[in-house]
């Protein structure tokens, strides 16, 4: 079965190793295949949006998702999910969802978990955020 994908002008999705850019008008695109990575431009993300532990791990997954070898991102992803777990130990649940994906081979279903490690990540940031500028608080 067809992915049917639009695109909005100018927008630009990854098929397989090809960044295909869209013109200036809306696009219909219907992609027949199977296993090939496909990611929509609001997904990618690169070293440099890539600013927050759980963002790198998305970033590892990612270059496993799209790479001929997803093996060769292993070591990167592991160091990475060491270093988020000694300072995160709640992001647990979701590093098992994503180890389990990527060892079941199902990339883009790890990638997807990925996503939740980066609103846990943000909702922990976030929380961070007020406690700290909350008048209210007292001070030691």
């Amino acid at each position: 079965m067809a992915l049917k994908v639009e695109l909005k002008p100018h927008e630009r999705i990854i098929i397989g190793a090809c960044v295909v850019t869209n013109t200036d008008q809306r696009a219909r695109l219907l992609i027949d295949g199977d296993r090939i990575p496909i990611l929509r431009e609001k997904d990618i993300l690169t070293p440099e949006t890539s600013d927050t532990p759980a963002k790198l791990i998305y970033l590892a997954v990612q270059l496993m998702y799209l790479s001929p070898d997803p093996m060769a991102h292993h070591p990167t992803y592991f160091s990475l999910v060491r270093d988020i777990l000694t300072t995160m130990p709640s992001a647990w649940p979701f590093i098992e969802g994503i180890n389990n994906y990527i060892l079941n081979g199902d990339l883009y279903h790890a990638l997807k978990e990925s996503k939740k490690l980066i609103a846990h990540e943000e909702q922990i940031l976030e929380s961070a955020r007020k406690l700290q500028n909350d008048p209210g608080r007292q001070s030691a």
